[in-house]
């Protein structure tokens, strides 16, 4: 196999230039985690607090899913332990404070931090689900997000999920998070300049214009998935709406119910192909206060990471990420996982 010269790119979403050394390794064939996370081996369900029939154990309960009766399918908690809290009176201080000279903005750490138990089941994780079953989790984000709206100074909110301790997750009951914040944070507005200065040199938007092509893994009526341009890390997937839209929180029961078979597939093709890695997942959608010119270039998509390689000084220092695996090498070799029926059912 021949070696690739390195290579930098930038990518027009996220605004950031990634360089692509696939001499730092293997052939992308071989890659796989080397700490595989297999949290149905953490079984013990008589101290989780996210198992059925354990419910007192846990934060206050926002809703469930179905809404009424003990069995519930998803729940969505408050988080017991929250980076940001729901009970402070948002105030911010744009003057001084910084100390040691140094100007500062002040805010109040308001906000919310909820848990959305995907499952009653401990064993059960996401990829085992059904992609309906999937698309139920995806809309009791939706339902959440519309809740949050209603409180006029949260401006962003971010969908999580961590998978495996070093992802993060710090319990082993499948679960995913969700943060509002009464700010928008440098990343989400860097990728809105991104797509913003796309959008004014071209007139188009960034991903709408993605038509998959060697960065293609799969496709459906509404959703496509690719690894993209200039992917920060090994093996990253997105996965992008086919129709132009700017909030997740637009979309609906057939989009929910598509959008989960095809992430279920995605997820059950990394594990198979990488060993079953730790891994993130997150939402990128559009700010609240999105403006009618912000919606005609900003567009949402979801976002996987497997865990494969750590961040370093560089990186850091720089902001600039170092990947091993070409997004076009990577994308064969997730094209070609063979999962039977095609990994949908």
């Amino acid at each position: 196999m021949t070696t690739r010269s390195p290579e930098l790119r930038r990518d027009p979403v996220t605004n950031r230039w990634v360089i692509f050394s696939p001499a730092r390794a293997k052939r992308p064939t071989d890659f796989k985690s080397k700490t595989p996370q297999n949290p149905n081996n953490n079984n013990n369900t008589a101290s989780c607090p996210f198992c059925i029939g354990r419910e007192h154990e846990c934060a206050p309960e926002i809703f469930r899913v179905p809404g009424d009766g003990p069995d519930w399918k998803i729940r969505v908690i408050e988080n017991l332990y929250p980076a940001v809290s729901r009970n402070l009176e948002r105030s911010d201080n744009p003057g001084g404070g910084g100390g040691m000279g140094f100007p500062a903005r002040v805010m109040t750490g308001f906000g919310f931090h909820d848990v959305v138990i995907e499952g009653p089941v401990h064993s059960v994780q996401l990829c085992d689900m059904e992609g309906s079953q999937i698309g139920e989790v995806l809309l009791a984000y939706k339902k959440r997000i519309e809740q949050i709206m209603s409180i006029e100074s949260i401006k962003y909110v971010q969908v999580f999920k961590n998978h495996g301790a070093s992802a993060g997750a710090s319990m082993s009951h499948s679960h995913s998070q969700i943060m509002a914040l009464p700010i928008i944070p440098s990343s989400v507005s860097a990728r809105l300049d991104g797509m913003k200065e796309h959008f004014d040199n071209t007139g188009k938007c960034s991903l709408c214009e993605i038509q998959g092509g060697e960065l293609l893994i799969n496709e459906t009526s509404h959703f496509i998935s690719i690894v993209p341009f200039a992917a920060t890390f090994p093996f990253e997937i997105w996965i992008i709406p086919r129709d132009h839209s700017s909030h997740f929180h637009e979309l609906d029961g057939e989009k929910a119910a598509d959008l989960g078979g095809l992430l279920r597939l995605m997820l059950r093709k990394m594990s198979l192909q990488l060993n079953n890695p730790p891994f993130n997942f997150m939402i990128h959608t559009s700010p609240f206060q999105a403006t009618g010119w912000q919606l005609q270039y900003s567009h949402w998509f979801l976002q996987i990471v497997p865990q494969l390689s750590g961040v370093g000084g560089f990186e850091m220092g720089t902001g600039c990420y170092i990947n091993p695996v070409f997004p076009e090498d990577a994308a064969k070799v997730l094209r070609e996982v063979d999962l039977p029926n095609g990994g949908f059912n």
